[in-house]
């Protein structure tokens, strides 16, 4: 998983929380599960060990949730990919020149333009 990936299946993993973090009953297995689908799904065992540390101090933590598969296929991780929604598509998509941003570096760490360094 790249670094980019991370992020975007955290920000999904978590994207339900401040809704339903509001709401005068929390619904538990809705909070779990939107965390273990996002950053777990085809782990097993990291969604395991990640629910164990959790429980330690939130103990309803993933309780109650159904077993997750192993081994997504790769057809299964491109239809994951495609679930994304319209923000973090363009956001894998944008350039930095659609950023407004230049694709020069300069300054530290990068030599300037024509330095000999």
């Amino acid at each position: 998983m790249t670094a980019a990936e991370f992020g975007q299946r955290a920000t999904r993993a978590y994207s339900l929380w401040p809704k339903e973090l509001l709401e005068p009953e929390l619904n538990h297995e809705a909070l779990a599960a939107s965390v273990q689908h996002a950053l777990f799904e085809g782990n097993p065992g990291g969604w395991k060990a990640f629910a164990a540390h959790i429980q330690k101090k939130v103990t309803w933590f993933g309780t109650g949730l159904p077993e997750i598969k192993a081994d997504l296929t790769t057809e299964d991780n491109q239809a994951t990919l495609e679930k994304a929604t319209p923000v973090e598509k363009s956001a894998e998509t944008a350039t930095s020149s659609e950023w407004g941003m230049s694709d020069e570096k300069r300054g530290w760490p990068w030599p300037q333009p024509g330095s000999t360094s």
